[in-house]
C-alpha cells in the first residue's frame, strides 16, 4: 500500500487534493500458495506448542489404555496372546490411537476459527481455499506426528526393542493416519459451526473407529457382524500394518504370528501390507479432496 496524490473537482468549480492510499493486490502465483500453506501449518504448531494442557491431556487416555487396561487385563488373557505381555499386543493400536484424537482435534480450529471470525479473514485473502485446508492438514499432521514420537520411545516399557527401521517405519504411519484423521476432521469441521456439534460428532466417529479397528483385539474368529464392519473401518487398515511392523521386531512363533497378527482378508484373499498403507493414503487425498470441495463451495 502507497499513498498517492490525487486532484478531484469540487462543487462551484474548485478542486482539491487529496491522499488516496491504493491497494495492490499480488497475482496468485504457486509461491504464493506454498507461503499460505507454510504460515497456516506454522500457525498449527504455534497453537500446540502453546497450549501445554493439551499436551498433556491428550497423552492420558493412550497412557490409560497402554498401561491400566493392559496390565489389568494381562492375566486374564495370557494364554489367549501365547505368553505375549497385552500391553505389548496392544501397543501397536495405542501407537494409532496417540495420533488419532490429536489429529482428529487439531481440525476443531477451523470451528472456532469460523465462531471468532478469523476464517473469514483467510477465507477473503488472495489465495486459493485448498492452499488452507492443505496446510490445516499438514499442520495437524505435524502436531499429531510430534505426539505420537512420544508413544514410540515408549516402547522398551511394552518390551519392543529401539531400532532405526522401527521408529522410522512407525512415525512415518503415524504421520500418513494422523494427515487422513486431519483430512476428514476438516471435511467434518467445513459444514459445522458450533464447537459442540464438532466434538460430539467426533465422540460419534473416532471412538468406534477405535475399537472396531482391531487395535485392542485380534482379528480373527470374529462375530459375523463384527468382521464385517472391522474391514470396513478406515482405521483397520493403519492398526494392521503398525502391528506388523511391531511384531517384526519381536521374534515371535509363527504359531503366535499367525493368531496374533493374521492380517487382513478381503473374500479369502490375504490383503499386503502395502495394499493396506496404500488405503490409507487414498482414503485420506479423497477426504482432502472433499473438504477443498467444501471449502471452495462454502462462505
Amino acid at each position: 500500500m502507497s499513498p498517492v496524490r490525487e486532484r478531484a473537482p469540487i462543487a462551484g468549480g474548485g478542486v482539491v487534493t487529496r491522499d488516496v492510499v491504493r491497494v495492490r493486490v499480488p497475482a496468485r502465483s504457486w509461491r504464493g500458495e506454498l507461503r499460505a500453506i507454510k504460515v497456516v501449518w506454522r500457525r498449527e504448531l504455534i497453537r500446540f506448542a502453546n497450549d501445554r494442557v493439551r499436551i498433556v491431556t491428550s497423552l492420558v487416555q493412550p497412557l490409560l489404555f497402554l498401561f491400566v487396561l493392559g496390565a489389568g487385563l494381562q492375566q486374564l488373557s495370557a494364554a489367549s496372546t501365547h505368553g505375549l505381555d497385552l500391553k505389548t499386543f496392544i501397543y501397536p493400536g495405542i501407537l494409532c490411537m496417540s495420533v488419532l484424537f490429536t489429529a482428529m482435534f487439531s481440525a476443531a480450529s477451523i470451528v472456532w476459527d469460523r465462531e471468532y471470525g478469523f476464517m473469514r479473514e483467510m477465507m477473503v485473502a488472495p489465495i486459493r481455499r485448498s492452499s488452507i485446508v492443505v496446510g490445516k492438514c499438514l499442520g495437524g499432521a505435524t502436531v499429531a506426528g510430534c505426539q505420537g514420537l512420544i508413544m514410540i520411545l515408549l516402547a522398551p516399557l511394552v518390551h519392543v526393542p529401539y531400532s532405526a527401521s522401527l521408529i522410522l517405519g512407525v512415525f512415518a504411519l503415524q504421520l500418513l493416519l494422523a494427515f487422513s484423521i486431519t483430512a476428514f476432521g476438516v471435511m467434518v469441521a467445513a459444514r459445522i459451526t458450533q464447537i459442540q456439534s464438532f466434538m460430539g460428532v467426533t465422540q460419534l466417529v473416532i471412538m468406534p473407529m477405535f475399537f472396531i479397528s482391531g487395535a485392542l483385539f485380534p482379528v480373527t474368529d470374529l462375530p459375523r457382524w463384527l468382521a464385517v464392519l472391522n474391514r470396513l473401518d478406515p482405521l483397520t487398515y493403519a492398526v494392521a500394518p503398525m502391528r506388523t511392523l511391531v511384531f517384526a521386531h519381536l521374534g515371535l512363533g509363527a504359531a503366535a504370528e499367525e493368531a496374533l497378527n493374521p492380517g487382513i482378508t478381503w473374500f479369502g484373499w490375504t490383503v499386503p501390507v502395502g495394499v493396506e498403507i496404500a488405503t490409507v493414503a487414498v482414503l485420506g487425498l479423497a477426504m482432502l479432496g472433499v473438504a477443498i470441495w467444501e471449502f471452495n463451495a462454502g462462505e
